[in-house]
């Protein structure tokens, strides 16, 4: 029986190794995979920089493509159905990691501008995976919260939805988690123009850990110049890795498209494709999890509440287990090497790997970490 051959981005975590006894696979750079490279595979593992299309495929033997990723606006899912391949994303597997990385933005921002995160209203605009945790996170942070999901309203109904309109005119906050759809009745592409940001709170702040061409960056720049923002926190960008440089100067906090990038969501990830090829070949790896995830350089940790507040304390902990401003800084110093620091982002590990012994500490701030999926004691 001919070996399957399979074609697979380098940068896949936890891949090497787990399917080279059922296939020939090949490994290269995500954005390198051309016609003639992928001309006798028949299956491309894949994340976002491969842009899955007619180009690409046509005339290939490819039956089927997995995107280690929640986001798929990079198969042109029209051309694989035409074309009788099937694909499969990832959704969910980095749900939790975006969770965190906006949990510290929130933080950072509310330490930042001495404000209280209890006192703000957050708007969330896009309530799938990711949103839903949001929403879980930022009631465990004493937040009040507002939705906004027109898909998921038409489909459940608009009990506890509002239109995109109050999030704008009455959220301190808006924090976007939407999939990038170019045309159609839910398009988002450019959803935040200048139209939209001119409705926001004056003052407000806005969020993107979604796609960097659902903000109009032209519309954003207008916003943080004239004061109409507050400040924004970007961890996506139109045309990266070719960034705006002085959208990448106005914005607050600013980090290279790696929200989803703690070594959880990437074994998620790995893990929902390689069971999905499984399923789809007949192959025995319908069980698969990367057998030892990398441990955080301090699992276990204490925090001394004395004389700080319960978002003090919160942002100690958050701080330890994902210190965004490194991120930021990296980013502002060397915005050229957008894709580099991609590729070797350090281990970041999610709430739920850290232990913290705490001491003077409220129970509102205990309450809290065990709500984002800490262990204390």
């Amino acid at each position: 029986m001919k070996k399957l051959k399979i074609v697979a981005d380098e940068k896949i975590p936890f891949l090497k190794g787990v399917l080279e006894a059922y296939a020939d696979v090949k490994y290269m750079p995500g954005h390198l995979f051309t016609r003639e490279s992928v001309l006798d595979a028949d299956a491309l593992l894949i994340r976002t920089r491969t842009i899955c299309n007619r180009e690409l495929l046509q005339g290939t033997s490819v039956k089927f493509i997995g995107t280690a990723t929640i986001g798929y606006d990079h198969i042109d899912a029209a051309y694989c159905n035409s074309a009788n391949i099937t694909w499969t994303s990832a959704p969910g597997c980095n749900s939790a990691s975006v969770q965190q990385y906006v949990v510290a933005a929130l933080l950072e921002i509310a330490i930042q501008n001495n404000f209280l995160l209890s006192e703000k209203m957050l708007g969330i605009v896009g309530v799938g995976n990711v949103g839903s945790l949001i929403h879980k996170a930022a009631l465990a942070l004493g937040m009040n919260v507002k939705l906004n999901d027109p898909p998921k309203a038409r489909e459940k109904g608009a009990s506890g939805f509002v239109p995109l309109d109050e999030i704008l005119g009455t959220c301190d906050i808006v924090t976007v988690h939407v999939p990038l759809n170019r045309s159609g009745l839910d398009k988002t592409f450019h959803l935040f123009d200048t139209g939209v940001l001119g409705k926001m709170k004056t003052g407000s702040w806005l969020i993107n850990s979604s796609r960097g061409e659902v903000v109009e960056t032209e519309a954003i720049k207008q916003a943080l110049n004239s004061g109409k923002l507050s400040g924004c926190v970007l961890d996506v960008w139109e045309n990266e890795p070719d960034l705006d440089l002085q959208l990448l100067s106005l914005a607050t906090i600013t980090t290279p498209h790696i929200a989803g990038y703690s070594v959880d969501g990437k074994a998620n990830g790995t893990s929902q494709i390689v069971k999905s090829l499984g399923a789809f070949f007949g192959l025995p790896v319908l069980d698969f999890y990367p057998e030892q995830l990398p441990l955080p350089e301090v699992p276990e940790f204490g925090v001394n509440g004395a004389g700080k507040t319960s978002q003090q304390i919160v942002h100690e902990a958050v701080n330890h287990t994902y210190p965004i401003l490194n991120d930021h800084s990296r980013l502002q110093g060397s915005p050229g090497t957008f894709e580099q620091q991609r590729g070797q982002y350090p281990i970041r590990r999610e709430f739920t790997a850290y232990k913290i012994n705490v001491i003077n500490c409220t129970p509102e701030a205990i309450e809290m970490l065990e709500k984002l999926g800490f262990a204390v004691s």
